[in-house]
């Protein structure tokens, strides 16, 4: 740097100067004819590296990235030279201008290097997985990071300008406040939906109990969309359900996927008490294991589970590789052992009550 400065004072010294504007003259001259020689090898570099790199996956796919660099480092020449010429102008409101303009639109490249970089992130990692989750964490760094960058350099630029900016944030803070107590639950469900993201109780394509489905419809459906304010479910009835996320983080969430797609189904089945017991429980043993979707391994089993005002209350408990078949073994089942027990004579229980009539005169 100190050879650099002292080439140029060489170079300042050679030329005829009968007035200091004219040296001034020269000075600035000099100044640009070295900015566009510096940049000519820049871009000269700049060129060869691309060239080095263009075997990476990253460079491949995001070519535009060496547009951006290109365009950080003309800011920067810019940023320099203009920097010595306006000193020797030593107009301060003028510097002022110019390094705020420069703050200003630096932002903009650095934003769209974030954006790249966050963009092929996603494609890389999330896009790969099967949690969707990391999907909807990359789209909101890419939508909230260059929001930020741009604030933080509009405040950089005012405060390069002079401008007291600490009553704008004070200001804003206020503004916070009174926005957020105008939207708190707007507010309430973005936090819960963060919170859904990072806790993550259910991942798109689980199957969820729903509890403010419509009266008479499906009670549970797959999990189709988890945004920030709300998290929208299918029922089996194809009814898509919007619940905002806050109401979500109140409630017990009950998730039959989360783990696996195997899950143990109950039926309860009732039987007289004058009833052959093994007989029913031979009966729905054969029929649970004829099933196709039931597993084998644990194998189902009959339990007495207690005594019922009219029953000997039986609980067939099977399992299944498909949680989604739960509705369909219970129904399955329950019609086929209906019609084991009529074809066995194992009599199925209802209400009984004995009516007896006395006839006579009621004085006597």
């Amino acid at each position: 740097m100190q050879q650099s400065t002292a080439l140029y004072e060489k170079l300042v010294a050679l030329l005829p100067a009968d007035s200091p504007r004219l040296l001034v003259v020269y000075k600035v001259a000099i100044a640009f004819a070295g900015f566009f020689i510096i940049w000519i090898i820049l871009r000269w570099l700049l060129h060869f590296v691309e060239r080095r790199l263009k075997k990476f996956e990253f460079v491949q796919a995001n070519s535009q990235v060496f547009q951006l660099i290109r365009r950080v480092l003309l800011l920067a020449l810019l940023l320099v030279v203009g920097s010595y010429v306006l000193r020797m102008t030593q107009i301060a409101l003028l510097a002022k201008i110019f390094h705020a303009l420069l703050i200003i639109l630096l932002a903009v490249p650095v934003k769209n290097f974030l954006s790249i970089a966050i963009g092929f992130l996603q494609n890389k990692i999330a896009h790969r997985t099967e949690n969707k989750i990391d999907d909807i964490i990359f789209e909101l760094l890419g939508r909230f990071a260059g929001f930020i960058i741009i604030a933080t350099a509009i405040i950089m630029a005012l405060d390069s300008l002079g401008v007291n900016v600490m009553p704008f944030i004070a200001g804003a803070g206020v503004a916070g406040i009174a926005i957020g107590f105008a939207a708190k639950d707007t507010l309430s469900n973005l936090i819960a939906g963060i919170l859904l993201i990072i806790d993550r109780p259910f991942e798109v394509g689980d199957r969820i109990e729903v509890w403010t489905a419509p009266s008479g419809s499906s009670t549970w459906g797959d999990v189709i969309d988890i945004g920030l304010r709300a998290t929208k479910i299918k029922t089996t009835d194809n009814i898509v359900i919007i619940i905002p996320n806050n109401e979500i983080m109140l409630r017990d969430i009950i998730n039959y996927t989360t783990i696996s797609e195997q899950i143990r189904v109950r039926i309860n089945i009732g039987i007289a008490y004058d009833a052959d017991m093994q007989l029913a429980k031979d009966i729905i043993l054969k029929i649970a294991d004829s099933t196709e979707w039931v597993s084998k391994q644990p194998p189902p089993k009959v339990v007495v589970r207690h005594f019922g005002e009219s029953a000997v209350d039986l609980q067939l408990r099977v399992w299944i590789n498909d949680a989604r078949q739960r509705m369909n073994t219970i129904s399955y089942i329950i019609d086929r052992v209906k019609s084991g027990f009529d074809e066995q004579g194992v009599e199925i229980p209802y209400p009984k009550r004995d009516i007896y009539v006395k006839t006579g005169n009621l004085a006597e």
